[in-house]
């Protein structure tokens, strides 16, 4: 790690800073455990540190070496270690898989392999998976979002994506257990914070071809709030037409597209 903060830190004291981070050990239940490799967990360098060492172990090397061998077409996207690589040939993807965890190992650094997979994807997915008998295609999961395969208005492949199953079913248990933590608080400061998190929820996951997941996700969390606050006390707070009623004075904020594909830049047109 050090060795690659050389390449773009001349100023030693601040390199000096780093390795204290990195040397600094971590806390756990009252005790201080030294660190002799890696960085801490949690703590605030960390990203940066991460991002910076799989610049130079994995998005240099595939620019400058990986790409290049490929006859095809060759791309990486990447956010903090989770990334994602797309291949024209399949044998590509193949050499690169292999080549992969030569490199990461070379660095002391393993690729998950519950979480790794080689998948056709593209055009010719889908005609590829009805001649194995399968009526879809394969999908993946990148940053909260299922990435498949999918067709515009005038019938050309186009990648879509939608809300992760994974991820909504993981933020609907938050959010249940939260209401059964604050059911009795003041309803106001319920639906308060209830409209807070659909906003920032929205700000993120309001994408084209996605606002129908994203209203089934605020449908269901109507349904929290209804079987949550029905809980208060003994007798049955709401009916759901009492419920509906309520939700017309106190609405909750409704899903619109917050980040059209079609707007972006056309130099990453290739991912879309």
């Amino acid at each position: 790690m050090m060795e690659f903060l050389k390449l773009r830190i001349a100023d030693p004291n601040l390199l000096r800073i780093i390795g204290r981070f990195l040397n600094g050990g971590y806390m756990e239940e009252g005790k201080k455990y030294k660190t002799d490799n890696g960085t801490p967990q949690g703590g605030v360098i960390s990203p940066i540190l991460a991002n910076v060492y799989l610049h130079y172990v994995l998005d240099l090397w595939f620019e400058k070496r990986v790409r290049k061998q490929c006859k095809g077409q060759a791309y990486i996207v990447r956010y903090a270690d989770d990334f994602v690589c797309c291949f024209q040939y399949k044998n590509e993807a193949e050499q690169f898989f292999h080549s992969l965890k030569l490199r990461l190992k070379k660095f002391n650094l393993e690729i998950a392999e519950d979480k790794t997979k080689i998948i056709p994807f593209g055009r010719f997915a889908e005609t590829n998976a009805n001649q194995k008998g399968r009526s879809k295609p394969d999908t993946f999961d990148f940053l909260g979002f299922t990435h498949y395969c999918g067709k515009s208005k005038q019938g050309k492949f186009r990648v879509k994506r939608k809300s992760s199953r994974k991820k909504v079913q993981g933020k609907l248990r938050e959010c249940k257990e939260w209401l059964k933590s604050n059911r009795n608080i003041d309803i106001h400061i319920i639906m308060d914070r209830f409209k807070r998190s659909l906003v920032g929820y929205y700000n993120y996951y309001c994408i084209t071809d996605n606002t129908q997941s994203v209203s089934k996700f605020k449908d269901k969390i109507e349904y929290l709030l209804f079987k949550w606050l029905n809980r208060r006390s003994q007798r049955k707070s709401f009916t759901w037409d009492k419920f509906s009623l309520f939700l017309h004075k106190c609405p909750l904020p409704s899903p619109r597209i917050k980040v059209n594909i079609y707007d972006l830049r056309k130099e990453i047109s290739y991912i879309l």
